[in-house]
């Protein structure tokens, strides 16, 4: 069974920067695809940023030239640096895996950022 775990959410300031971790497990190898989405109030989840295990990477616009995204395969981690950070990513970002044709979402680490 897959199973995530974030961490690195938290408060900053409009500008600032947080790192997000995601570690996942259930998979004898590497998973796949791994990323992050967001969910602001009120809106729908939004994808954030995916990489694939040979490091192919994929951006919302949004967050292009502001976010990277990195993994590290051997522990099956997701990274999200985030840096110029405003207002509007403020939300809950869950990790997400895509493994055996599904796909599946973290809990989600809170990311508030005050203007």
């Amino acid at each position: 069974q897959v199973h995530l775990v974030e961490s690195g959410g938290g408060l900053v300031q409009a500008g600032g920067s947080l790192r997000l971790s995601c570690a996942a497990s259930g998979s004898p190898d590497s998973f796949n695809i791994m990323g992050w989405y967001r969910q602001a109030p009120g809106k729908q989840r939004e994808l954030v940023a995916t990489i694939t295990h040979d490091g192919t990477t994929n951006y919302a616009d949004s967050v292009k030239g502001r976010f990277t995204i990195s993994r590290h395969n051997a522990r099956n981690t997701v990274y999200l640096q985030m840096t110029s950070l405003k207002s509007e990513d403020t939300g809950v970002y869950p990790c997400y895996v895509g493994f055996e044709n599904r796909d599946y979402w973290g809990r989600g680490t809170q990311v508030t950022v005050s203007s």
